[in-house]
């Protein structure tokens, strides 16, 4: 078993070799937590998820940081904008994060550090950048001399020549294309002491300082949207290695989430936020809408792309429900997921290809089911739930309700009793073949939040979403 990712570095799939046996040490690039989060930014976590659920499927013990910017220029104009403090709307957004990730069912970090909780690293990390002669102050602020780093935009690929960066108005530069990892306190802004004078973090520094703090000058995967790639990642390279640390062994990107071909954003406006996308969706939908697809291929969003998602969840929960009504009760995953679903996930995470041999799985069962297999039905299930389970997507899990006690038993028997009247008024609608209410009947069940199926039985429901 070896386990292959695309690193962004050697642009290519590569062997994944940890560089302790037995262990993974994951950092992602967080939360910057101006505004409250869309779809697009629960993504990165949700991929990220998927990999470590994998990666301890396999035996490894995973550590995973993902951190916090709780400090950065958009936070200070948002609290401009709104007469409030910077550190208000920070945890505003923080706690809104969080809840976007619990919603869809991603494990919380091993750590989740803020860049505020962590100057006296970054002043750490400058000292020994200016004194290995990487870093200069000019007028209170520090900055990064591009040029004293050969490996600068190997990530990215480009040639330094040929890169333009705004100066931003600064005129302390050496070269407009150093970047800044201090900068010098501005009236009204939030700051901190350093030996260089007051001031705050700049937004590269954070990454480097606290990868350091938590995973040590050497760590297997370092994560994040490919539009960090530049200049982000490659700030966080520089500094870190010119610290003299190895810093990251892979760097593994994920795409974006797009409207009408752009990538979605909150200045675009064409962003679509977590918290009202859970008041129309099912957050286990949501998730099988933005985990499915590779992690390295971008997402069109589409009501109707969700609507095909809810469907296809949708067989997926109808075989769940009938096997277990068939087996008389609960059947447990079982130990190990397929071969085949294993093979996909072990060649970069392919979830798309994992997937069809769910949906296989899902045809099979539902053959032995109208064969009246119950043991190949069970079975069946049993390896559905294993594959659902590491993709965080099993229905059964009480994460999603699906063990939530004798009161949810207890609804459901009432729900269930109420829509089977409904179901029964309108097959007796279809008896006396008057269509159009049989289909108002169906359509008024639909737009309720319920799915309805007609099999050889009979018409069934499952919840799907509003």
């Amino acid at each position: 078993m070896t386990i292959r990712l695309y690193d962004t570095s050697a642009r290519q799939i590569r062997d994944f070799t940890p560089l302790v046996p037995g262990c993974v040490s994951i950092y992602l690039c967080g939360a910057t937590v101006q505004a409250a989060p869309h779809i697009g930014h629960i993504r990165s976590g949700l991929n990220f998820d998927i990999m470590r659920r994998w990666f301890e499927y396999r035996g490894y013990d995973v550590t995973f940081v993902r951190n916090v910017t709780d400090i950065d220029d958009k936070i200070i104009k948002k609290a401009d904008e709104q007469n409030r403090p910077w550190w208000s709307i920070g945890y505003e957004n923080e706690r809104a994060f969080n809840s976007g990730y619990e919603a869809l069912g991603c494990l919380p970090p091993t750590y989740e550090p803020r860049a505020t909780g962590h100057v006296p690293e970054m002043i750490e990390m400058m000292r020994g950048l200016i004194e290995r002669g990487h870093a200069y102050e000019s007028d209170g602020s520090v900055y990064f001399d591009v040029r004293s780093f050969p490996g600068y935009l190997e990530l990215s690929n480009q040639d330094i020549d040929d890169l333009r960066q705004p100066d931003e108005g600064v005129s302390g530069k050496r070269d407009p294309r150093d970047f800044a990892m201090w900068k010098a306190t501005k009236p009204g802004e939030p700051d901190w002491e350093t030996p260089w004078g007051r001031g705050r973090p700049g937004w590269h520094l954070e990454c480097s300082a606290m990868a350091h703090k938590y995973l040590g000058s050497a760590f297997d995967i370092h994560g994040g949207g490919l539009d960090l790639i530049f200049p982000h990642h490659e700030n966080e390279i520089a500094q870190a290695k010119a610290f003299g640390d190895d810093f990251a062994a892979y760097w593994v990107h994920n795409a974006w989430v797009t409207m009408s071909g752009e990538k979605m954003s909150k200045s675009l406006g064409n962003s679509v936020l977590v918290s009202e996308m859970v008041k129309n969706w099912r957050p286990i939908v949501l998730r099988y809408y933005l985990g499915t697809p590779h992690y390295r291929s971008m997402i069109e969003y589409s009501e109707e792309a969700l609507r095909e998602a809810e469907s296809a969840f949708a067989r997926i929960e109808g075989f769940v429900q009938r096997v277990m009504e068939k087996a008389g009760g609960v059947v447990a995953p079982a130990d190990e997921v397929p071969p085949a679903f294993a093979e996909a996930m072990d060649d970069d995470l392919g979830v798309p290809q994992a997937l069809a041999v769910v949906h296989t799985t899902v045809r099979q069962g539902n053959s032995a089911l109208a064969a009246d297999d119950k043991e190949a039905a069970v079975a069946r299930l049993a390896e559905v739930r294993a594959m659902l389970g590491v993709l965080g997507l099993d229905p059964l899990d009480e994460r999603w309700g699906g063990g939530s006690g004798e009161r949810g038993d207890d609804l459901h028997g009432v729900v269930d009793t109420l829509v089977q009247m409904v179901l029964h008024q309108r097959e007796a609608a279809r008896g006396r073949k008057d269509w159009a209410t049989a289909d108002a009947i169906r359509d008024q069940l639909n737009q309720s939040g319920l799915v309805i199926e007609d099999g050889p039985d009979g018409p069934r429901w499952t919840l799907g979403s509003r």
